[in-house]
């Protein structure tokens, strides 16, 4: 007691006990910071891993348009080349019908053309990297050009069909082979560039410009 006096007196009058100390408590939730931690770190992967995908998708589509519009570009300029030349004097002459010479030829012409064109500005964007028109006029154009041009080529062979079959049923020859082939050329044309138009209006559909 008396020593427990004297360590009283000798604090003083005024002396005030401070409060136990507390020890900080460890971090309450560690694991679940490393969960959270992890999860940001799934979400970034799965994040990257869907921009990818989307990246490749829409470059496999873009290449699939290039050999389209390519092979469409063959065949109509087959078409083109094989009833232009396809002369062989007096009634074998494609340019006595009208069927041929005003229907069938200006569309494989036209056709040409534009799968010329549409080729030649696909390739320019995949060696440069950089798009000659705005994506949004780029999107428009390809959907409705590949429908339009599709369109015409079925009605231009269609329309040349049974002037052919008429021909073959009174002399089948070189001449009438020709246009056979010529009307293949245009069928084969449509159906590239229908499906061309198809990869056209799914990319039109998934953009957010629309």
């Amino acid at each position: 007691m008396a020593n427990s006096e004297d360590a009283t007196s000798t604090k003083g009058p005024n002396y005030v006990e401070a409060p136990p100390v507390q020890r900080a408590a460890p971090p309450a939730d560690v694991e679940g910071g490393k969960s959270s931690s992890s999860s940001s770190s799934t979400n970034r992967i799965g994040g990257s891993s869907w921009i990818l995908r989307r990246w490749k998708r829409e470059d496999l589509l873009k290449k699939g348009c290039l050999i389209l519009r390519a092979s469409a570009l063959l065949f109509s300029l087959l078409s083109f080349i094989i009833m232009a030349t396809n002369k062989h004097g007096d009634w074998k002459n494609f340019d006595r019908y009208e069927e041929y010479s005003r229907y069938l030829l200006a569309i494989a012409i036209l056709s040409t053309l534009y799968t010329g064109g549409q080729v030649l500005r696909q390739i320019h964007q995949f060696s440069t990297g950089k798009a000659i028109f705005e994506q949004r006029t780029t999107g428009f154009a390809d959907f409705f050009g590949d429908q339009i041009i599709s369109y015409l080529l079925i009605s231009a062979a269609s329309t040349a069909v049974p002037m052919t079959n008429r021909m073959r049923e009174g002399s089948d020859n070189i001449f009438t082979d020709a246009l056979a082939a010529s009307i293949s050329m245009a069928f084969l044309g449509f159906f590239a560039l229908a499906l061309s138009a198809m990869i056209s209006g799914f990319k039109l559909s998934t953009q957010t410009y629309i």
